[in-house]
């Protein structure tokens, strides 16, 4: 299962570190599917915010390019993002998933900032 963490009540202009464990994975599993971050704001559809593929290969989506960076740790089975100079509009729930969207969601992260 995918277990989000790291999400806090933050001011504008702070930063966090969400984490997303793939618990129970093989790393044989993990290892070949490419991540995204996924956010979903209180009445809003849930949208990608960040992309990775392979180890390096990253993208982002307008709204948060320049701030945000998603990495991975594949012996760890675990993605991140990192999130810099945050406004009160990145205020959603965090989800990770495959692109495929191929998982069972986890219950996500709150992410909250103030203005």
């Amino acid at each position: 299962r995918l277990v989000e963490s790291g999400g806090s009540l933050v001011q504008a202009g702070g930063s966090l570190r969400l984490s997303c464990l793939a618990s129970g994975m093989i790393t044989s599993v993990f290892n070949p599917n490419d991540w995204g971050w996924y956010r979903q704001a209180p009445g809003k559809q849930r949208e990608l915010v960040a992309r990775i593929a392979g180890l390096r290969s990253t993208n982002y989506a307008d709204s948060v390019k320049g701030r945000f960076t998603i990495s991975r740790d594949n012996a760890r089975k675990t993605v991140y993002l990192q999130m810099n100079s945050l406004k009160p509009d990145d205020t959603a729930v965090y989800y990770c998933n495959t692109l495929k969207e191929d998982l069972p969601w986890g219950q996500g992260t709150q992410v909250t900032v103030s203005s």
